[in-house]
């Protein structure tokens, strides 16, 4: 296990190339990890269930959306850090690839809802980061892309009413990562976001919502704010934003407390820590988000269940 020490961490909230390295490094030794792991699987008949089998190339990481997630991670690191690619490469040519590629699509095509909406959006962003990069992984990924984007349009206008969780069900999270797709690839998709997100945000006041609650490891004030200046203009997000947060309170501005790291979704509010920085600065706050980053920064690996996903929020935030 690669431990992110606390010296690095106490330094400042900068991505430098040391702590990329090791992002890159915990992530590259679970990405293909096929256990333990989280199945989440509405059963159909006596198939083989190992996660492998189900899943070739998102098996790892403990979960089917972390595995997705961590492949953005360490490919964004690799567009970053130039030195981390030939690694990062290497691993992503043998995960990444048509054949693959194939067995996930045929299983989300027998599986409508399966990880929706969270899986949904990061796979768009996972697709949109393999597009930076000059090898093959999104033309793999494309089939699997085009089906979660048709997916969106057909739910969200259905989805009468908000998601507000703190967990991954919230809306406003994977419209964020959805919306970057689409903007470039899909202008009906695009259109539908912008469309709902205006139509079940646009009158929200008064905000926070209650938050946290005990397992958060999202802001569902904050992830509306971030999506909601993405969907608007300039002059009509201030606006909006005055009415929605007339003030900043403090609960949305100090680090949250973890009593127990090794409850996973105890666990979860290190993320909550990581996604608020990451939505201030995406909002463009003036406010101090190198607080809320090292309350979490020195316990990326303090365990697998953190180990398997935060070091993705951590990216997130520092490199928004």
């Amino acid at each position: 296990m690669v431990v992110v020490a606390s010296a690095v961490a106490a330094a400042s909230s900068q991505l430098t190339l040391e702590l990329a390295t090791q992002f890159a490094r915990s992530t590259l030794g679970h990405v293909d990890r096929e256990y333990p792991h989280a199945v989440q699987h509405v059963l159909k008949g006596p198939e083989d269930l190992t996660p492998s089998a189900l899943h070739p190339i998102f098996h790892g990481s403990f979960d089917w959306h972390s595995c997705v997630h961590a492949w953005w991670q360490v490919l964004r690191l690799a567009r970053l850090f130039p030195e981390l690619a030939p690694e990062v490469y290497a691993k992503a040519d043998w995960a990444l690839i048509p054949s693959k590629a194939a067995g996930e699509l045929a299983y989300l095509q027998g599986q409508p809802s399966f990880e929706r909406p969270y899986g949904w959006g990061w796979l768009l962003a996972l697709h949109h980061e393999a597009s930076r990069h000059e090898g093959s992984w999104a033309d793999a990924l494309q089939p699997i892309a085009s089906l979660l984007a048709s997916r969106f349009v057909s739910y969200l206008p259905r989805l009468t009413y908000p998601v507000r969780a703190g967990t991954h069900a919230n809306t406003a999270f994977a419209l964020v990562l959805a919306l970057e797709w689409a903007e470039l690839r899909d202008p009906e998709l695009s259109g539908v976001i912008r469309e709902w997100a205006v139509s079940r945000f646009g009158g929200d006041h008064a905000a926070p919502w209650l938050e946290p609650s005990g397992e958060d490891f999202l802001s569902p004030t904050l992830t509306e704010a971030l999506l909601m200046s993405r969907v608007l203009s300039a002059g009509e997000f201030r606006a909006w934003f005055d009415r929605y947060l007339p003030s900043l309170p403090l609960s949305l501005l100090e680090p949250v407390s973890v009593s127990d790291r090794s409850d996973g979704r105890i666990g979860h509010l290190d993320g909550l820590n990581l996604s608020r920085a990451w939505c201030w600065k995406g909002i463009g706050a003036d406010v101090d988000t190198d607080v809320l980053i090292q309350a979490a920064l020195p316990h990326l690996t303090d365990g697998y269940m953190g180990e398997h996903w935060l070091a993705t929020y951590a990216l997130l935030a520092l490199s928004e």
